[in-house]
């Protein structure tokens, strides 16, 4: 079992900066993958950025050269930085982790970017 706890969330206006943040607790040394999807309203979610256990990383189109996903395993965090954002990037963000083939999912943070 893993449990994912978001923050980092909020308010910004459009060209501003955000960090997430997602703790793991439980089996934390079974994880191997580990990822960003957000969900916009009205829409499905979708993948946003992703990273494994030997820090390879990966990103959707849509957020290349703007987010940064990062993994501090000492902290058993992952973080997402959200730079030059845009209001299309509002959404609530969710971190998943993969092990064994399950999916476990954190509750999400919102993030609203204002125009």
């Amino acid at each position: 079992q893993v449990q994912l706890v978001e923050s980092g969330g909020g308010l910004v206006q459009a060209g501003g900066s955000l960090r997430l943040s997602c703790v793991a607790s439980g089996s934390i040394f079974s994880i191997n993958t580990m990822g960003w999807y957000r969900q916009a309203p009205g829409k499905q979610r979708e993948w946003v950025a992703g990273t494994n256990r030997g820090g390879s990383t990966n990103y959707a189109d849509s957020v290349k050269g703007r987010f940064t996903i990062s993994r501090d395993n000492a902290k058993n965090t992952v973080y997402l930085q959200m730079n030059s954002l845009k209001p299309e990037d509002t959404a609530m963000y969710y971190c998943k982790a993969v092990v064994f083939g399950t999916d476990y999912w954190g509750k999400g943070t919102l993030v609203t970017v204002s125009s």
